[in-house]
């Protein structure tokens, strides 16, 4: 067994998913939750099938962001794995509706931070361990620090 490193592109002004699922119909729900959360979301999406053809499919509203999920899809090459990129949008706008989706089973990130996903390779295949979705904490937040998020959450319209 080898472990390895990918570190994952993530476009400016964009944030991806990652997660894991079992069937080959989930790229077409994926599209479908994409669509249907929202009108005006940018997306790519890349599905690493674990079977059969051993495909990767690609599905999107957005040429360059099919591009780049694909490219971070080929680079996991772990079954059954799926990458999510968007623009114009946040993953807590989607995450329900795919973590509701029949076929998802987990999702390892959903983040605009840098992500290297940690994939253990042996005989068979690939799969993930895990992610790093950015960098460790420096120190803990201070009163002006509590004030800076909340008033970033009432900014961005997720708090009053």
């Amino acid at each position: 067994m080898e472990i390895k490193i990918v570190a994952i592109e993530i476009p400016q002004d964009c944030n991806i998913i990652i997660g894991q699922s079992h069937f080959i119909k989930t790229v077409e729900d994926l599209h479908e939750v994409m669509v249907t959360n929202s009108s005006q979301v940018k997306f790519g999406l890349a599905f690493c099938e674990a079977s059969g053809p051993c495909l990767i499919r690609v599905s999107g509203n957005d040429e360059s962001l099919q591009e780049i999920a694909q490219k971070n899809a080929v680079a996991i090459a772990a079954g059954h794995s799926f990458v999510i990129l968007m623009k114009d949008a946040y993953p807590i706008n989607f995450l329900n509706a795919i973590k509701q989706s029949p076929e998802v089973c987990n999702i390892y990130c959903a983040t605009a931070n840098p992500v290297e996903v940690i994939v253990v390779e042996t005989e068979q295949g690939r799969g993930i361990i895990g992610v790093v979705d950015g960098f460790s904490p420096r120190t803990v937040e201070s009163p002006e620090d509590v004030k800076a998020r909340k008033d970033f959450l009432r900014k961005i319209g997720y708090k009053e």
